[in-house]
């Protein structure tokens, strides 16, 4: 009887560990099973110990660039935090909140016309569109400001430049990139923000001058990145609500499912060689395009 009663709570316990390890290895977390009377729990390994156990197998090689990775993929101090947190507010003044990237022509050709139909717009603009190139152009004109190297980072921005695929992106992207640069520069100044402006001084696109800045500053390329995205995407959401219009509510609907899709762009862009970049939203282009010409008008993209 007792052997009987042990061997099923055994099975059961099992069960519900087999359960949790699989949903948690399907969320891409660590699983986390509350202490019950009756199960040891495994006392934590101490600090060194851990260390010990989490280096096994990793490659060997220099130990700074180990740590510096481990930093750039994740860690974010509080001033970095700080910083990000007013570049990217709404407030800064960069004027983006007259830009919509075309989406005003897209209402107006009912291609957006309620919270889901914005956000597979918008949803489709940064996995494979502007945002996408954005993402790719931010990656190499942080590493280029981190290296130092002055040319590689002008022929960047030379490029970003180029890509904007309408006269009014052109003006969005040069516009904010420029004045994200002076204000920034005034308030946070930095070497690398000098060096950009030695390096290059044609149109300055948005995405370029937001990630020397995040270099200058020691931010690391990872989170900036995903900031900005949640940024841009913040502002044409605000967009949506104005020209649909929709509540806010919905706006915040949006902004919540467009998580993952900034997310697995981050990932995607960091992997990115700078040759691969491109874009394949012709629709989103064509919006841009045929906003110079719509007879009223709210954003001036």
């Amino acid at each position: 009887m007792g052997t009987q009663t042990t061997t099923t709570m055994s099975t059961k316990r099992s069960r519900r560990r087999t359960r949790a390890g699989r949903v948690v290895r399907d969320a891409g977390l660590a699983a986390v099973i509350p202490a019950k009377v009756g199960i040891r729990q495994q006392p934590a390994p101490r600090k060194g110990v851990a260390a010990r156990q989490a280096s096994r197998g990793a490659p060997r090689g220099d130990e700074r660039t180990r740590r510096g990775a481990a930093k750039d993929a994740s860690n974010l101090d509080a001033a970095a935090l700080y910083r990000l947190m007013a570049w990217l507010s709404p407030g800064y003044p960069i004027g983006a909140f007259s830009y919509s990237s075309g989406i005003e022509w897209a209402v107006e050709a009912a291609d957006v016309t309620d919270a889901a139909t914005l956000e597979r717009w918008l949803a489709v603009m940064i996995a494979e569109g502007g945002g996408f190139c954005d993402a790719v152009i931010f990656v190499h004109a942080h590493r280029a400001a981190i290296e130092k190297s002055g040319a590689p980072l002008g022929a960047i921005a030379e490029l970003a430049a180029a890509f904007a695929p309408s006269r009014e992106r052109f003006l969005e992207t040069t516009a904010q990139g420029r004045a994200f640069f002076e204000t920034t520069r005034a308030a946070w100044p930095c070497i690398a923000l000098d060096r950009l402006v030695a390096a290059w001084d044609g149109p300055l696109p948005y995405p370029v001058a937001v990630a020397v800045a995040a270099a200058g500053h020691g931010v690391a390329l990872a989170p900036a990145l995903s900031a900005f995205l949640q940024a841009v995407a913040g502002n044409l959401v605000s967009a949506g609500l104005r020209l649909i219009p929709l509540g806010q509510t919905d706006g915040q609907r949006v902004l919540a499912g467009l998580e993952p899709v900034i997310a697995a762009c981050v990932e995607r862009a960091l992997a990115c060689p700078l040759d691969d970049i491109g874009s394949a939203t012709f629709r989103a282009d064509i919006a841009s395009m045929r906003h110079e010409t719509q007879y009223t008008r709210l954003f001036r993209s």
